[in-house]
């Protein structure tokens, strides 16, 4: 400001950072920095789009890749989690002001209070589903579904099935009928009452391209009925009607929230009023009585076959030199699966304790019918555990292939998972430090020998604290191999379009990207480590006082006492202050960021061991600075941070 005339020279926002307060005035652009350490200009972007409705998009150089939903004056509708109304860049519900911070790949909606500090309102992407076009034209994605799985939407078929069967959803869906309007026979079709009506789909973003056309509700409606190209639309509070012209893209499904989108179909997708005739109905009454006296004696002979033949697709793997259990034998073992022998429910389906006729106790694992792990993931978890020979991995004993069963018979672990004691309020009392310190180097060593010493490299890619059985003498075995990759030679680096696992375990570049390696186990390690320290979950741990998940607790924790205030009470004081430290120090060099800044397992075995010394960690993505001080007011900022996504 000149100090004789007062006029403004120049304003910070001139040239906005990476970081802006809601009061700031200016264009709302805001571009990253190139990494945390080097503020130059990066490849993200976070502005306004550049055509109504209003709504922002993070942009990857000029492809967008984040699209927060139009803009209803009072939120953005396709964040149905944001708790606070805000225009432009200043809160509105909160009475405060805020600020945009961009830093390379994900927005964050920041609040301050004086009695909590900073805490995450939202942020966005929050997974795969919400990538810009993840499921391509005509194709949609639901939240509650977990990993990205994407659908067609009614009246739609995947325009190539067979990238679609792979998980690849760019090229979306296309129309399975042609429209009656695209026929010119509308006016044949209304009379007969066949015209082409609209189907509702409920609680979505809404897709993108929209245009904004002057009609009240009922009006809307007709003014897509009667426009041939008129692909859908929808009539939303506080912007009106908008209608689509061209491929739907970009929709999401939520679970909760979201507007409704009417889509554009013909007569027969809709399924009214489909006529029957008698012709028809007797013919299928007929069928279905010949096919089921056919099917019925198809299922006794097959029944009698399968007591003798096993699935030919895994027995005929030559190279297992794996018991074959018979089912007979499985059902005495398990007194016909009684659930009093049933031990637990794992994400493929119950595991049960038997006794097999020599007496020996083993830990029997079924496959569910209902269950994700088909065929595939069963044989590779067979593979793998038959030829994986370690003191903590999980010994197979044998497997049954038999009456379309699928079951895995492991050595009987007497104390269950880790879970069941260090979650527990009681049980987590007899682990001691000692006990958990050699667990902790147990698992660290058994996945050393699948990073490096086995004859397979093994990424195990599902690494968490349930998958951590305990022999009698607390000693810890890895299990659970259904999702574990092999990899030949010093190739370390995939990436795969079905991202599977676990989240909270799951390293930011596989959860986002899918592309995983040896350092995604070393994140998942990373987790599991600072759970044991601390007794806490990784997926329902929240400072009440503060608003930080677990590894911004470890964070603020290692800032304040290196790690010791972090230990579980159950502990009291009796453990060693070194290693908690030094724990909690290879726990937050775990979960670094970027993949290359994370250790490998030979060298956290290392300092484990306390042959090496420790690097000093660098702060996780999922904490944020502290603020010294604050006027008696709360403020938010909008953070877009980097996610290792490719």
């Amino acid at each position: 400001m000149d100090s004789v005339t007062g006029e403004i020279l120049w304003e910070s926002s001139d040239h906005p950072s990476d970081t802006v307060m809601s009061d700031t005035k200016g264009p709302h652009v805001y571009t990253s920095w190139k990494s945390d350490n080097d503020p130059s200009p990066g490849n993200f972007v976070l502005a306004f789009a550049p055509r109504p409705p209003l709504q922002f998009f993070i942009w990857r150089g000029s492809t967008p890749y984040w699209r927060s939903g139009p803009w209803d004056k009072s939120r953005f509708i396709g964040i149905p989690e944001m708790d606070t109304s805000i225009s432009g860049a200043t809160v509105k519900d909160s009475q405060v002001p805020g600020s945009l911070s961009v830093s390379l790949g994900y927005v964050k909606f920041m609040c301050w209070e004086n009695n909590y500090g900073w805490y995450a309102d939202w942020e966005a992407p929050r997974s795969p589903c919400d990538i810009y076009g993840a499921c391509g034209p005509f194709g949609f994605c639901k939240t509650s579904k977990r990993p990205l799985n994407c659908f067609c939407m009614r009246g739609f078929v995947p325009k190539s099935r067979e990238e679609w069967s792979k998980g690849n959803w760019t090229r979306g869906c296309v129309r399975r009928t042609t429209l009656l309007c695209e026929r010119n026979s509308s006016a044949i079709a209304a009379q007969a009452g066949k015209a082409d009506g609209f189907w509702q789909m409920r609680g979505v973003r809404l897709p993108d391209f929209s245009y904004y056309v002057d009609e009240v509700a009922e009006g809307c409606q007709r003014w897509c009925q009667d426009n041939c190209s008129c692909t859908g639309y929808s009539y939303v509070n506080g912007i009106g009607c908008q209608v689509w012209t061209r491929d739907l893209i970009d929709v999401i499904e939520f679970s909760y929230g979201g507007q409704d989108l009417f889509i554009r179909l013909t007569h027969d997708e809709l399924g009214k009023g489909k006529p029957v005739k008698f012709i028809t109905i007797l013919i299928a009454i007929s069928t279905f009585a010949v096919l089921t006296a056919i099917l019925y004696a198809l299922y006794k002979w097959r029944a009698n076959q399968n007591r003798k033949v096993k699935h030919e697709d895994i027995k005929a793997n030559d190279q297992l030199e794996l018991p074959m259990l018979d089912f007979d034998g499985i059902l005495v073992a398990t007194n016909h699966f009684n659930l009093t022998n049933k031990l637990g429910q794992g994400g493929y389906g119950p595991v049960y304790k038997g006794r097999l006729q020599d007496g020996k106790d083993v830990a029997i694992k079924r496959l569910s019918s209902s269950s994700g792990q088909g065929v595939e993931e069963f044989k590779n978890e067979m593979t793998l555990i038959s030829k994986l020979q370690h003191r903590n991995l999980v010994k197979l004993v044998g497997c049954c292939i038999e009456r379309e069963e699928k079951i895995l018979v492991y050595e009987f672990l007497s104390n269950k998972s880790l879970d069941t004691h260090l979650f527990d309020p009681i049980k987590k009392a007899n682990l001691n430090w000692t006990i958990r310190y050699n667990i902790i180097k147990g698992i660290g060593r058994g996945l050393l020998y699948l990073h490096r010493d086995s004859c397979l490299r093994v990424i195990h890619r599902d690494l968490k604290v349930s998958n951590i059985l305990l022999d009698e003498k607390m000693n810890p075995k890895i299990s659970d191999f259904g999702l574990a990759r092999i990899f030949q030679g010093t190739h370390g680096l995939a990436n795969t379009n079905r991202v599977v696992g676990t989240l909270g375990y799951m390293a930011p570049e596989y959860a986002l990207g899918g592309i995983f390696s040896d350092k995604s186990d070393v994140f998942s390690f990373g987790i599991l480590l600072l759970e044991i320290v601390s007794s806490k979950k990784i997926n329902d741990f929240h400072c009440e006082e503060q608003h930080l998940g677990l590894i911004s607790y470890a964070w603020q924790s290692w800032c304040e006492s290196r790690g010791i205030n972090m230990v579980d009470e159950a502990l009291a004081e009796s453990f060693s202050q070194s290693e908690v430290i030094r724990c909690v120090n290879i726990g937050l060099l775990c979960v670094q960021d970027h993949a290359a800044d994370r250790p490998t397992m030979a060298a956290i075995v290392s300092m484990l061991s306390g042959e090496a010394k420790l690097p000093q960690p660098k702060q996780p993505t999922f904490t944020f600075q502290s603020i010294l001080q604050s006027e008696n007011r709360a403020f938010c900022k909008i953070k877009l941070k980097k996610k290792n996504i490719s």
